[in-house]
Parts: structure tokens; C-alpha cells; sequence
């Protein structure tokens, strides 16, 4: 029998409800960016984001269901990210969700945000074990390994900034605007890698990353070409910038794909829609089949986590009495 999901996303700045049966087929799919409201202030501020949250939801809830032409008595399961993320977004999502499901006497069911991530790229691509699934995004680095569906390993994180992250901090210094991330990578594409910038490999055989120090060289480089009264070329600071990033990314991924013998890398997070990585990485790593979600399944969106709670529900089953955790809550091995 077909499963019918109703997925809930609130986790950062995004506020996104989806409707996708077989964690494959998305039927509907709305999703509320504030992107514009957080532009002002360089970034994310958890209170405004919750309280637009508020503001949006139900009628994303609303325009999801009229979208999908169906009625609620269809859905098999409504599914929730219950972390990681901001805590006042996620509870704004968690209690609709939860209403939803008692009001209509649906089973629910908390997904875990970077599980979502990783499915993304399964909603459009058939997965292949065992898989290495690079995620990256704002928040989060990740070098994971797969097994089977729902088995997650984490190979290595990073241990301080996370790339998006990286990416959004030197776009602040370079006097770009935010999100970091589209702006470096529009203007590497301009540019030459003539900076000489660091390449953060740490131990070359291990799968942790750093991006601090890289951030910082190229701090200290503004500010002492500022102090000499030297021009920036930002396209080129930019191309650099990148292909540090990119050297080491890739050059662990590919490492981790040879020791765990990967049939499939699966590439997941707001940053795998970054242009640079998508044209190297194909190129870099050949020969292992390499599969990413569409632009419109990357960064934050319910889709990807109706995808995540398909398997999870095959594995585990849901909860039948509104309450998240427990067994619903699944973490990634270390």
C-alpha cells in the first residue's frame, strides 16, 4: 500500500510543509523563505525567525493541502523535524505538526534534520549501498557512512566552523552580502585562484575538517592589504577561497569513498548546490556514481524530510500517541 506523508520543516528560516507518497513522489511542496527579512542583520535571529514561523504556518499548511488535492483523511503520517536547529523554530513546527496529527487522528513522526539532508538526494536518484553521504550546509559538515538504509556512521565533522558557515563569514568580510555561499561561488566562477591560501587537510588520512584557520588567513589578508592600501580582487579572493575549500572537501570525500569501498556518495546540504563543487567533484572522483538533490530539494525544505520519514516509518514504525522522541529519534553513530 502507497504511504502518504505530511512533512513539517521549521527548523532555521525556512517554514515548509510537503505532501510525498513513497518518499519519492512529491505531490505538493510549499516553502516560505525569510531569507529577505534575515538579510538585514548579516543572518538568522532566532526570534524573528520563530515569530515569522508563527506568522506563515498555517497558511503553508493550508496552500500544502489545497496544492495536493486531497484531503486529510488520505494521509497515512505526518512527519516533523525535531532537531537539530533553532529550538524556538523547531517548537513552532513541532506543534503544528502535533495538532495536526491529534486533530485528524493521524500517527506522527520526528525526523532528524541532517537524516533529511541525506534523503533529499534520494528523492530523485535510487540509493546505492554502502553509500559515503558528504553533508554540508550552514550548520554542519559531515563525512558519513551508510550501510543500509537508516544506518548512519559518522566518519568525521568539523571542528570548529561549518562550511556554510565559513562561507557566510568571509562573504561579511569581503563586504558581500547574505547568504555567503551563492555570492563567493557566483564570483569565483569570475575569478582566478591567484591568492595563496592554506589547505586545511589536517591529518590527511582522517576525515575531520577545519575551515577557522582558513577563515582567518583570509581575514588577516583584507586587513593587511587594507593596511598597505593594496586592492582586493574579490572575484579572485573568491576563486581561492573556493578551491581551498573544494581541494579538501573533495580530496576526504574521495579518500573515505575508497576505505569503506563506496558504491554511491551521496552529496546533501544547502551547500550542494554550490556550482564549484557540483563541476569538480564529478570530474575528481569518476569512479564512483555520485548522486545530489536538485537545487530545490538542498537547502531547507519538508520534502526531504517526508523522503527521511519513509524509511524511517519502513524501520520503526511511528508513534500513535503525538509524542516525539523515544524510538522515533534516531542519531548518527560515532
Amino acid at each position: 500500500m502507497p504511504v502518504i506523508i505530511l512533512a513539517v520543516e521549521s527548523s532555521c528560516d525556512e517554514t515548509s510543509v510537503a505532501i510525498v507518497k513513497d518518499g519519492k513522489e512529491v505531490i505538493s511542496h510549499v516553502v516560505l523563505s525569510q531569507i529577505d527579512i534575515h538579510q538585514t542583520f548579516g543572518g538568522v535571529v532566532p526570534e524573528i525567525a520563530s515569530r515569522n514561523h508563527v506568522l506563515h504556518i498555517t497558511r503553508v499548511f493550508e496552500q500544502t493541502i489545497k496544492d495536493a488535492k486531497i484531503t486529510e483523511k488520505e494521509i497515512d503520517l505526518v512527519a516533523v523535524t525535531e532537531g537539530p536547529g533553532l529550538i524556538g523554530a523547531l517548537l513552532v513546527g513541532i506543534n503544528a505538526a502535533t495538532a495536526f496529527a491529534y486533530a485528524h487522528s493521524i500517527p506522527l513522526m520526528g525526523v532528524n534534520h541532517l537524516m533529511g539532508h541525506i534523503y533529499g538526494a534520494g528523492i530523485e536518484h535510487d540509493m546505492t549501498f554502502p553509500a559515503i553521504a558528504l553533508l554540508i550546509s550552514g550548520g554542519h559538515t559531515e563525512l558519513i557512512l551508510m550501510e543500509k538504509h537508516m544506518h548512519f556512521k559518522r566518519l568525521g565533522t568539523t571542528l570548529d566552523d561549518a562550511i556554510g558557515e565559513a562561507y557566510d563569514k568571509v562573504a561579511r568580510t569581503l563586504g558581500l552580502g547574505y547568504p555567503g555561499g551563492p555570492e563567493i561561488d557566483q564570483r569565483a566562477q569570475l575569478g582566478k585562484d591567484t591568492y595563496s591560501l592554506p589547505r586545511p587537510y589536517l591529518d590527511r588520512k582522517a576525515f575531520d575538517f577545519s575551515f577557522s584557520g582558513l577563515k582567518s588567513a583570509v581575514i588577516n589578508l583584507v586587513h593587511n592589504s587594507e593596511q598597505r592600501q593594496e586592492m582586493i580582487r574579490i572575484n579572485d579572493l573568491c576563486a581561492s577561497f573556493q578551491a581551498s575549500v573544494l581541494d579538501v572537501v573533495i580530496e576526504k570525500t574521495r579518500l573515505a569513498a575508497e576505505r569503506y569501498h563506496a558504491k554511491q556518495i551521496i552529496v546533501a546540504g544547502g551547500v550542494a548546490a554550490n556550482r564549484g563543487l557540483r563541476n569538480r567533484i564529478y570530474l575528481e572522483i569518476p569512479h564512483v556514481e555520485i548522486i545530489m538533490p536538485s537545487m530545490a530539494f538542498c537547502t531547507d525544505n519538508a520534502a526531504m524530510i517526508a523522503a527521511a520519514a519513509f524509511y524511517q516509518y519502513q524501520a520503526h514504525g511511528a508513534l500513535p500517541n503525538y509524542l516525539l522522541g523515544g524510538s522515533s529519534t534516531l542519531t548518527i553513530e560515532d
